[in-house]
């Protein structure tokens, strides 16, 4: 689906407090956590949208820091207006945001330096040609082994059983173990303290399930 681009989301990007841009974090690496207002443990989302999953966790988990990642600017600016609507009685100010792309990231963060990574409702590449841009591809999983933390976790949720299935078969012929696996996740026990995406919401009121994988190393 093409994305509809919004005027003016470049400059609105470019201005929010909350925000900062691939160049510019490229430019903090190993300080990245200067931010936000204190240094906590960190966690990312990789391919946000526009924010509910990432935005509710740094609402429940107020010490811990989170970094949203989107690459959309026109996705992301709804991102942040909806977090600053949410801010009108507290702020929230374990949240920030990073426009740039995940290719990025070895760049941006530093050897270890991120505690857990959230993969949700990814773009599923269906077309085999495309399937190095898959977020759960061996390229990214490379990527995730140099910034996430040695006992770190990737949490990944998706409704494509296509993606999910090629995903597993991805870890399986990795450095990488599967922690936890289920075809239907919110027919487990673990779903109970579950935040979910706007997809997830859509998706799951549609009838279909939702898969989750959490690996390690």
């Amino acid at each position: 689906m093409r994305l509809r681009h919004i005027k003016g989301c470049e400059d609105f990007i470019t201005d929010a407090k909350e925000c900062i841009r691939e160049d510019k974090a490229i430019a903090l690496k190993g300080n990245i956590q200067d931010i936000f207002e204190e240094k906590r443990p960190l966690q990312i989302e990789i391919g946000m949208g526009k924010g509910q999953f990432i935005r509710n966790m740094a609402m429940r988990y107020q010490n811990i820091n989170f970094i949203g990642i989107e690459k959309y600017e026109s996705v992301l600016m709804k991102a942040i207006q909806r977090k600053r609507n949410l801010e009108t009685e507290k702020s929230i100010d374990n949240l920030r945001f990073l426009c740039a792309d995940a290719k990025k990231l070895s760049e941006i963060f530093e050897v270890g330096e991120v505690d857990k990574i959230f993969l949700n409702f990814s773009d599923p590449w269906p077309k085999d040609r495309h399937a190095n841009r898959r977020l759960t591809s061996p390229d990214f999983l490379n990527i995730y082994d140099i910034i996430l933390k040695k006992d770190g976790v990737i949490e990944f949720k998706t409704d494509n059983v296509g993606l999910f299935e090629y995903s597993l078969e991805v870890v399986k012929d990795s450095k990488w173990k599967l922690d936890f696996c289920s075809f239907d996740f919110h027919s487990e026990k673990e779903s109970e303290e579950n935040i979910m995406t706007e997809y997830e919401e859509k998706f799951s009121g549609q009838g279909n399930k939702i898969c989750k994988m959490i690996i390690s190393r």
